[in-house]
Order: structure tokens, then C-alpha cells, then sequence
């Protein structure tokens, strides 16, 4: 019997194991998925297989950064409790994994997944599969993003959020632009800007958020009256607002709030004597969008009586 890739993704949403593994079992199962999961529990990875259904939503965000060769890599890798995100064994796992993202530039996680683990002969894949069966836990790495240039970094909370911003400046070393780059990470875990300024949106999120806009003035008995020149000054005022709110740059500074992170960053490098340009920043907040393990402790107590 023949298989498909379809087949061997069903696999792998079904047991959690590695792409390879699956295609493995299900070539020797003849393309048959029950006979592919016995397969796999017996090599071992039953444990693993059970664990990689259960939810994993917590578990901690990470900076690593090489300084000589300016590279740097914010991940996410989601475990199901906060207490194993604390242990040791998984914060080797996610400092590993970063520096591999550092080291070989992968396309996506599943590249990452065959990368070689630091001076290891294995892959991130076989630590992680090492991970999961000695912690108890499943564990997932989610997603990553790479840098080049002078960056810098903060991490929030243990891992609970952290910002890696990229930066153009002839003095990345000076004490003075790592505290100002350390803050405007800060300002990125605090504020949490969608964009880095006006010009980075989108043409038709803009007219979007206008149409909302003008339709709320209209239909406001006190403003729909008005004329459509007083209107358009109105939409304009509430679109600046809308980049004051989601631009980093025009936001108001947090540490001093009379003054935008744009006139922050300017002040600053005049101040310091050379240049500074805020270039982009990727801020990552662990288990956003995810689904939250939810006990049912009622339940559990009346299973207790059964």
C-alpha cells in the first residue's frame, strides 16, 4: 500500500513524532496508519506520541545573541506547565535551539528540526524528542525569527514576553546605546506596537479603519450633520491617534511620556554624538494565540468516586 505526504502529516497530527519517523513507519506499515502508530510505540516513542496530544501553551520565550557576527534569534518553545518551562533541561533546549537558528539560517521549524544541536552529534529534533521523554511533558518549539545587524534585546518575566530590536549605528558597543536599545525593547513588551511606524500599514488598513471611522461619525446624531471637510479633519485626528496607539515611533515614550520614541531616539544620538536608526523589532509573547490547558477539577474529583 502507497502513501502520501497527506498521510504522512495525518501521522504526525496524530502521534506528534518527527516527519521522518513517520515516514519510516508508514513505509514499513505499507502506507497502513494504525500498523505506523504501533510501529512507533514500539521504537520507543509511544511515550512521546501520547504526550505530543496533550496541549502545550506554556513554556517560555527566548533572545540569544552572537555580538561578533551580529546575528541574533527571539524563539518560542511551549511546554505544558510553567514549571517545567523553570527546569533546566528544557532551558538548554530553547538556548540550544536558538543558537542552531543562529548557526544555519532554517527556513521554518521543520528545517530547525534537523539542524545539528550545538557540538552534539544529534539534531534539535533528537534533544527535543530526548526532552519530552525524560521531563514527562510535551514540548513544542513554535516559532522563531532571525536578525543581522546591531541588535539588542529584552526579556520579560522568566521568559513570559521578550523584543529583539534591530538597530543601525556606528558605536553598537557604547554603554549609552544599550541602555537606549535595551529601553525601547521595553517599550515594545509594555506597549506592544503592531507597527514600526505609518509607513510600514498597509494601504487598505488605513482606508479600512477610515470607512469605520466615518461611519461612526455618521451615525453619531451629534457629528452627522457636520460638513465633509469638518469630517475629514476629524477622521484624520482619530487616524493619528490609531499611529500614536500601534506605531512604536509615534508612540509616547514610557519613560517620558511628553516625548514620542522617535524623539527619544533623536534626542538620544545627538546627545551621544552618532547616529541611531531604529531599523525593526520582533516582539514575541509566549503561548499568544494558543489554546490554555483547562483542568476540570470537578470532574476529576468525581472520577475519584467511580
Amino acid at each position: 500500500m502507497s502513501f502520501t505526504a497527506k498521510d504522512v502529516a495525518a501521522l504526525r497530527e496524530k502521534t506528534g513524532c518527527g516527519m521522518m519517523d513517520c515516514k519510516k513507519a508508514l513505509t514499513e506499515a505499507n502506507g497502513d496508519q494504525d500498523k505506523a502508530i504501533e510501529l512507533l510505540r514500539e521504537k520507543g516513542l509511544a511515550a512521546q506520541a501520547k504526550k505530543a496530544g496533550r496541549i502545550a501553551a506554556d513554556g517560555m520565550v527566548s533572545v540569544y545573541i552572537d555580538k561578533e557576527k551580529k546575528v541574533g534569534v527571539i524563539i518560542e518553545v511551549n511546554s505544558e506547565t510553567d514549571f517545567v518551562a523553570k527546569n533546566a533541561e528544557f532551558q538548554e533546549l530553547v538556548n540550544g535551539a536558538a543558537k542552531a537558528v543562529a548557526d544555519y539560517n532554517p527556513a521554518d521549524v521543520d528545517a530547525l528540526l534537523k539542524c545539528k544541536f550545538g557540538d552534539t552529534e544529534f539534531t534539535v529534533e533528537d534533544i527535543l524528542r530526548e526532552k519530552i521523554l525524560k521531563i514527562g511533558e510535551n514540548m513544542k518549539i513554535r516559532r522563531f525569527e532571525r536578525l543581522e545587524g546591531d541588535l539588542v534585546s529584552y526579556v520579560h518575566g522568566g521568559g513570559s514576553t521578550a523584543c529583539i530590536a534591530k538597530f543601525e549605528t556606528g558605536n553598537a558597543d557604547s554603554a549609552e546605546f544599550q541602555e537606549l536599545g535595551k529601553n525601547i525593547c521595553m517599550q515594545v513588551v509594555a506597549m506592544t506596537p503592531e507597527y514600526l511606524s505609518p509607513d510600514d500599514i498597509a494601504a487598505d488598513v488605513i482606508e479600512h479603519e477610515k470607512n469605520i471611522l466615518i461611519a461612526q461619525i455618521k451615525n453619531d446624531p451629534k457629528t452627522a450633520d457636520k460638513p465633509d471637510a469638518v469630517i475629514e479633519k476629524m477622521v484624520m485626528g482619530k487616524i493619528n491617534k490609531f499611529y500614536q496607539e500601534n506605531c512604536l515611533l509615534k508612540q509616547a515614550y514610557v519613560k517620558e511620556q511628553k516625548i514620542s520614541v522617535e524623539q527619544y531616539i533623536a534626542q538620544s544620538a545627538k546627545s551621544f554624538g552618532f547616529d541611531i536608526k531604529l531599523v525593526s523589532f520582533v516582539n514575541y509573547e509566549k503561548g499568544e494565540g494558543l489554546e490554555k490547558r483547562q483542568d476540570d477539577f470537578a470532574a476529576e474529583v468525581a472520577s475519584m468516586n467511580k
